[in-house]
């Protein structure tokens, strides 16, 4: 749960500096696999765009501890949408 929470919030912020402010970003799909417990200490996310599309984005995210061994890696796609405008 805390790795892909991790992720997702890595993912976001990276997704949102991706599009212009008239865009947002939505998850769609999120997949994780979990490869070994990290019960102390920090870990380390890094992500990495495998598409930046108009309409969606695939991004891959791998959780290290402080081994640099793999504890979680995880891919998410995004929806692009558009903001609505607000009539004032």
């Amino acid at each position: 749960g805390a790795s892909v929470l991790l992720a997702e919030t890595i993912v976001s912020c990276a997704a949102g500096y991706c599009v212009d402010a008239s865009k947002y970003c939505v998850g769609l799909d999120i997949n994780a696999n979990h490869v070994r417990a990290a019960r102390t200490g920090w870990v380390v996310g890094v992500a990495r765009p495998h598409h930046v599309g108009k309409s969606t984005q695939v991004w891959e995210i791998r959780i290290t501890d402080k081994a640099e061994k793999l504890v979680c890696i995880v891919r998410l796609t995004l929806a692009v949408l558009a903001r609505e405008l607000s009539a004032s």
